[in-house]
C-alpha cells in the first residue's frame, strides 16, 4: 500500500504565487508580517520589487491593494483568514468590492487549523461574511494541487476574490494533470443514492465516508465544491434532483457557508433534503485540530451516519 502524500494548501499557494509573479510583473504580494506562516517568503526573496510588507496593519494593506489594482496591478493581500475577513471587512467592502477591483485576498489558516492558537485565530465565519459582499468570489481548495491550480486561475479572474487556505499538511487528493475552474465544482465520485458536498480539507473526510458507505451498498456522489460563490448551481441542482439527499461538509460555521449556499438553492428549487455538517454555531478553543473537528461532528463516521439517516427516510 503506497504511503499517503501530505502537503498543506498554503504550500501550494506559495509555489503558485511565486511562479505567477515571475511570469507577470504586475502581480504584487502585500504581506502583513506573516511571510513565514503564509508561505510568501520565496516570493519575497525572488521578487523583492513586487513584494510589500505593511506590517501588522491589515486595513492599510487592503487600501494599498485597492490603489494598486486601480493602476493595473494584480495585488494578492495575504494574512490569516481571521484578520482578512474581519479586520479588513469594511475596506474590502468599500474600496475593493464597491469598485469591483481585481484584488485577491488570501485567508491563510482558515477554519480550526490554527488549533492551539484558539478562538481568536480560528476563522469559522470568514467565507460566510465575504459571501455576502456583492461581486465577491469565495474559493477554498481541497488540497495542495488544487490550491496551485486555483491560485493560477485567479490571475486572470475578473473581480474581487477571496481564497481560503489551511495550515496543516493534508492528503494530496489530485494528480498534477487535474484541471480546475473557479465556479465549477469538481466531481470526484459518481453515485445516485446520496451526495456529499464538501470543500477544503473536509473533502478527504467526505471520501472516507463514501468508502464506508460503499461497503454497505450505498453509492454516494462526492463533489468538491471549492467555489461557494458563485455556486455551481448546475452541479448542485443535479445532486439535489438526481439523489434527493445531500449532506454538506465544511470546516466553517454551518450558518453562512457552503451548507447555507446549498440550502438556499434547494429552497428555491423546492426539491431534495439537505443536512449540514460543520461548526455548530460556536467559537473554537485551543485543542488539537482533529479533536476540534470531532467535537463538531466533522468526521467521516458522522458523515456516513448522516447519509444513512437520510437514505432511510
Amino acid at each position: 500500500m503506497s504511503e499517503v502524500v501530505k502537503k498543506a494548501t498554503r504550500d501550494g499557494f506559495g509555489e503558485a504565487i511565486t511562479a505567477l509573479g515571475r511570469a507577470n510583473r504586475n502581480i504584487v504580494v502585500i504581506d502583513m508580517d506573516l511571510g513565514k506562516s503564509c508561505k510568501t517568503g520565496q516570493f519575497m526573496k525572488e521578487l523583492p520589487d513586487q513584494y510589500i510588507d505593511v506590517g501588522i496593519a491589515e486595513q492599510n494593506g487592503a487600501g494599498l491593494a485597492a490603489g494598486l489594482a486601480s493602476c493595473g496591478k494584480i495585488p494578492y493581500v495575504v494574512t490569516y483568514a481571521a484578520f482578512s475577513s474581519m479586520r479588513m471587512l469594511e475596506m474590502i467592502r468599500q474600496e475593493i468590492c464597491y469598485t469591483g477591483l481585481n484584488v485577491r485576498i488570501i485567508g491563510a489558516h482558515g477554519g480550526f487549523t490554527p488549533a492551539f492558537d484558539g478562538a481568536s485565530h480560528q476563522a469559522i465565519e470568514d467565507m460566510g461574511l465575504l459571501r455576502t459582499l456583492p461581486g465577491m468570489t469565495v474559493v477554498m481548495p481541497a488540497d495542495y494541487v488544487s490550491a496551485k491550480k486555483l491560485v493560477a486561475a485567479s490571475e486572470t479572474y475578473e473581480g474581487p476574490l477571496y481564497l481560503r487556505l489551511t495550515r496543516d499538511a493534508i492528503p494530496v487528493l489530485y494528480g498534477e494533470d487535474e484541471e480546475f475552474a473557479i465556479g465549477k465544482a469538481h466531481l470526484i465520485r459518481e453515485g445516485n443514492d446520496a451526495a456529499i458536498l464538501a470543500n477544503g480539507d473536509t473533502v478527504r473526510k467526505a471520501l472516507e465516508a463514501a468508502d464506508m458507505l460503499a461497503q454497505e451498498g450505498i453509492r454516494a456522489r462526492v463533489l468538491d465544491v471549492h467555489t461557494i460563490k458563485p455556486l455551481d448551481t448546475e452541479a448542485v441542482t443535479a445532486a439535489l434532483k438526481e439523489t434527493g439527499r445531500v449532506v454538506t461538509v465544511e470546516d466553517h460555521n454551518i450558518i453562512g457557508g457552503l451548507g447555507s449556499a446549498v440550502c438556499e438553492l434547494a429552497a428555491e428549487l423546492g426539491c431534495g433534503r439537505v443536512r449540514r455538517i460543520g461548526v455548530q454555531d460556536r467559537f473554537g478553543e485551543s485543542a488539537p485540530y482533529e479533536r476540534l473537528l470531532e467535537k463538531n461532528g466533522i468526521t467521516a463516521e458522522n458523515i456516513a451516519k448522516t447519509v444513512k439517516e437520510l437514505t432511510a427516510i
